[in-house]
């Protein structure tokens, strides 16, 4: 009974995997940090990542938001939020005066939206408006109503003070409208194909085994299924790097399993990434 809920599980998880690399996801996000330190003003930071590149971050030097990559020039504005309108509610929040907190505290909020969309033709479309205190949920926007969700009981009063702000609210539904449109019609010209290795060796402690290796890297966006199977087959006990970053803004995956040399049959390493027209197989060990 044990095994066959095991495998159940590991079913689920690789049908999981295949879907996540076959639908298509974009997203732009603007995040906002503000946080307080005792005797110290408060420090600000903000950043706008698009399919896990950053495209802009605020200058707090030169007060306006500065372009980091110059293919997004066509990315929706920043939200009409000030950096001193977010200092302000966070000193508000903190009960902190104008020139220091007693005790340091953190406002973070996340704007923007998201588009996912399925081979079958379904697209989700999602905005959103988020704030977190002190790293704890404390509200959300909902558009349509134009008012605010507290999600925390310190929210209360906040809420209260933001549903009565009618222009901003319009302001804000404008913006995440502008944002859906734009995402949308987002067409994403920056993906790379995967570049694949694969090696074979022998296992260090064990001559009777035989150490597969497949190493797919250069990718972008980030979503990538990548199996190392055995007749066709997906291998379940293998190793993992999972998905991490490469220093030009694109990934990279790692896998190797470990196998028996006198077991015969055909190993290939299975890619399927949105930059190729079908899933592709690598590197066949016999």
């Amino acid at each position: 009974m044990c095994r066959m809920f095991l495998l159940f599980v590991f079913i689920i998880l690789l049908f999981n995997c295949f879907l996540d690399a076959q639908r298509e996801k974009h997203y732009i996000h603007y995040k906002f940090t503000a946080l307080s330190r005792a005797d110290t003003f408060p420090e600000f930071s903000a950043v706008a990542v698009t399919d896990d590149r950053q495209i802009k971050h605020y200058s707090n030097e030169e007060g306006h938001w500065i372009l980091t990559e110059d293919d997004w020039i066509n990315a929706p504005e920043a939200p009409p939020d000030s950096r001193d309108w977010f200092l302000h509610q966070l000193n508000t929040l903190s009960n902190c005066t104008d020139s220091q907190c007693f005790e340091p505290h953190v406002l973070q909020r996340v704007i923007g939206c998201e588009l996912e969309m399925f081979p079958e033709g379904t697209v989700n479309l999602r905005a959103f408006d988020e704030y977190g205190f002190d790293r704890d949920d404390f509200m959300s926007f909902d558009s349509d109503a134009q008012q605010w969700i507290e999600k925390n009981p310190k929210a209360k009063e906040t809420k209260m003070k933001w549903d009565q702000q009618t222009e901003r609210n319009q302001h804000l539904k404008y913006f995440l409208k502008t944002c859906t449109d734009w995402i949308s019609s987002f067409n994403n010209t920056k993906k790379s194909k995967p570049d694949v290795h694969t090696t074979s060796r022998k296992a260090r402690n064990d001559q009777n085994k035989q150490v597969l290796t497949c190493l797919t890297t250069g990718f972008y966006p980030r979503d990538i299924e990548m199996n190392i199977r055995f007749n066709k087959t997906v291998l379940k006990d293998h190793r993992s790097s999972g998905v991490r970053p490469n220093d030009d803004g694109s990934f990279q995956m790692r896998s190797s399993v470990k196998i028996s040399r006198s077991q015969e049959g055909i190993y290939d390493c299975f890619v399927n990434h949105s930059s190729l027209t079908k899933p592709v197989e690598w590197g066949e060990w016999t």
